[in-house]
């Protein structure tokens, strides 16, 4: 089979290996859809992803959906031929943090893709790959398995909008457009948000906020005035900038809430704190997610959220340079995915 392969920075080879074999709860994977994701794009064009640097030969790719080849002894969640969600995360199960049902901040979490870990956590760009059972979500109807690989993004955007205040009636901010941006906005109106603001730098990823639901849109470039008074109830930090961050903390109301959820740089960043004391602003940190996977694969199933509007393009793996190349161009694309040919 063939299998997508980072060595270092921007050194992806397509390699061809033995089909992998299954054991007992375990199940084989055909790839329909992987998502090429921030992190992939940082150790593909990096090297690393913030402090996880690449020490061995790395397969990206989290966020995937597929098709059920075959199942091991003991299988009953699903079976062969199912449309599959894929849960990226393997938590341990037994250290405190899952016992305290946070599952996601687990102390021994193996997360695909990842190069948090020697020897890494390879993921899912390869035609073919094994889960266990317990991360295999079965779904009938006709959503594509395009649509389907969208559970571990918007599981995400879920987690963010869930690990903040409630929302009913209340104004938001989301600083980035990109793929999860434009989830956080529909996360939000999920969430009952009244009013829905978008920022980013590039026109083409605001104009897909606002097919996605979003009320208005900012170039935080050409009018840093819109963002100078607080105006917000509650503002998303998705972009991974600081200026973003610094911006959010302005923008934000007195008593109002805002979550990082974008990677930021890894070196010390300098930040004056004064007005999140003076505001008395809640600053949070939104990593991942938990349960919010349920039910993401439950609103992509009934199609009452709908992200086609957010696919820029499936490349079968053979052309995965070329696909990266893309998903790093965001006036380009927003979500560019790799399929098995």
């Amino acid at each position: 089979m063939l299998t997508c392969r980072i060595h270092a920075k921007e050194d992806l080879r397509i390699e061809s290996i033995p089909d992998p074999s299954i054991g007992p709860g375990q199940v084989l994977v055909r790839l329909g859809a992987g998502g090429i994701c921030g992190s992939d794009m940082h150790y593909y064009f990096e090297g690393r992803n913030g402090s996880f640097v690449i020490r061995e030969p790395l397969v990206p790719g989290h966020e995937a959906s597929g098709v059920v080849a075959k199942t091991g002894p003991g299988v009953s969640r699903v079976k062969v031929g199912d449309k599959i969600a894929v849960s990226p995360s393997h938590a341990c199960g037994q250290c405190d943090y899952c016992r305290d049902g946070r599952e996601h901040l687990c102390r021994n979490m193996r997360f695909l893709g990842s190069a948090s870990l020697y020897p890494h956590v390879q993921g899912m760009f390869c035609e073919y790959f094994v889960m266990g059972e317990r991360q295999c979500y079965p779904v009938a109807g006709d959503i594509s398995l395009g649509e389907l690989a969208f559970a571990e993004p918007l599981a995400v955007a879920l987690h963010a909008v869930n690990r903040g205040p409630p929302l009913l009636g209340k104004s938001v901010l989301v600083t980035g457009a990109g793929t999860i941006g434009c989830l956080t906005v529909i996360a939000a109106r999920l969430g009952g948000a009244k009013h829905v603001a978008v920022s980013d730098v590039l026109d083409r990823p605001l104009e897909q906020a606002m097919r996605v639901g979003a009320d208005r849109t900012i170039r935080a470039d050409r009018d840093a005035d819109a963002l100078s008074a607080p105006q917000f109830d509650v503002a998303y930090e998705v972009s991974g900038s600081f200026a973003a961050l610094k911006g959010c903390v302005a923008a934000v109301k007195r008593g109002g809430t805002v979550l990082q959820v974008g990677t930021l740089p890894h070196e010390p960043l300098p930040f004056v704190v004064n007005d999140i004391m003076a505001k008395e602003l809640d600053l949070k940190g939104a990593f991942r997610w938990g349960i919010e996977f349920d039910w993401a694969v439950e609103y992509l199933s009934s199609r009452r959220v709908d992200v086609r509007p957010l696919i820029s393009g499936q490349y079968p793996l053979e052309e995965a340079v070329k696909a990266f190349h893309l998903a790093k161009d965001k006036s380009q694309s927003t979500k560019v995915q790799l399929i098995a040919a």
